[in-house]
């Protein structure tokens, strides 16, 4: 039995968008991207939303953002030190220097209280990640941000829909960046989104997205940095189905979670987390820790020769993954987010996972152990 991570499948309503891209011999962005923009907003309420061309480039975006805010090149942003690589690469894309800040393991996001011990002169924003659909603890992470006059900015790629005390994610800070990847709720193949309540932040978005322009539209009249960060409608007639879906897709993810959550709560050597208190969680994915890295490794290998797409968890950014050496941290700068990286992984429990998918990974999980 094959257990895809994330899959994509392209139902009527994304075939007759489609069509209708075909129809209008303009593959580029146009129409369906606007729309896509406005059916966006108006499903979550986000009263700007600048479709972008992966989630990567959304991040790019939103820290490129604060440029128009204050920021210098060569400032810094902090974020977590354990997440995808994504968001610190759109840091340094961006002209920024990523500051990284320890995990809390229990949540693998952003530890708050480790936050101020990472501030200097030169810190201009705090990049939060919800990870694995979990949000993070925003009332203590915009407390600080107030006290340091430093701006939020919010990385939503696995946290589609998750809220925070009844409000949803993406709202609390100047902007909030999502992806479409196949792995997500809202799947285009490729594409992101930028979102923001703030007027202006969503003009100097579209202006950034188009190399610079000075409204996003004339020619040859660059007055920021840019880049070409734009969605094609083949992207968005795919997207527009993800959000005709969107709460049927959600609920069965969330049901598939927690049934594995059911089915592996005897499963003594594995911690299996997040778990909802005052938020709710998207279900990107099904996390959890080993309490030893010979047994992740080896069920990491387990699963997948059992046909069950796995990834790790992330690991340490700064001190697990040669990309970032050059930044000069060494092993034990990062303790929890290294410990996740080593004793963590995830596969899917998208809406395409059936109980018999379901009970074949718990059985894998249950073999392995035995």
């Amino acid at each position: 039995m094959k257990v895809a991570f994330g899959e994509l499948k392209i139902g009527g309503i994304a075939i007759k968008n489609i069509q209708r891209v075909i129809d209008n011999n303009w593959a580029s962005g146009g129409p369906l991207v606007e729309e896509f923009e406005q059916k966006w907003s108006k499903k979550f309420n986000y009263p700007y939303s600048i479709a972008a061309s992966s989630g990567t480039d959304a991040g790019t975006l939103m820290c490129a953002l604060l440029y128009d805010f204050g920021a210098k090149r060569g400032d810094e942003i902090i974020c977590p030190s354990c997440c995808f690589v994504s968001v610190a690469n759109s840091i340094l894309a961006a002209g920024f220097v990523p500051k990284f800040v320890d995990v809390s393991r229990n949540t693998i996001n952003i530890d708050p209280d480790k936050i101020e011990a990472a501030i200097t002169p030169k810190t201009r924003a705090i990049k939060v990640v919800h990870t694995m659909g979990k949000p993070c603890d925003m009332d203590k992470i915009l407390a600080i941000a107030k006290k340091y006059n430093l701006y939020v900015i919010e990385d939503c790629c696995e946290a589609h829909g998750a809220t925070y005390k009844g409000k949803l994610i993406g709202t609390f800070g100047l902007a909030g960046s999502f992806s479409f990847y196949a792995a997500h709720l809202v799947v285009c193949g490729e594409g992101g989104m930028v979102v923001t309540g703030d007027k202006k932040a969503a003009e100097v978005l579209r202006s950034v997205k188009s190399h610079g322009r000075r409204d996003g539209k004339l020619y040859f009249d660059f007055i920021r940095f840019g880049l070409n960060c734009k969605m094609n409608d083949l992207e968005a007639a795919i997207g527009l189905e993800g959000i005709e879906n969107f709460d049927a897709t959600f609920n069965k993810r969330k049901d598939n979670y927690y049934k594995l959550m059911e089915k592996l709560s005897d499963v003594k050597q594995i911690i299996l987390y997040p778990e909802e208190s005052y938020e709710v969680i998207c279900p990107h994915a099904f996390p959890l820790l080993c309490y030893s890295s010979e047994d992740c490794s080896g069920l990491y290998a387990y699963l997948e020769k059992n046909g069950i797409q796995c990834k790790t968890l992330f690991g340490s950014l700064p001190t697990q993954h040669k990309a970032f050496e050059f930044m000069g941290y060494k092993l034990g700068d990062f303790p929890e987010s290294e410990h996740v990286g080593t004793h963590g992984l995830h596969f899917g429990v998208h809406q395409y996972l059936n109980e018999d998918h379901l009970n074949h990974i718990s059985k894998c999980i249950h073999d392995f152990f035995a």
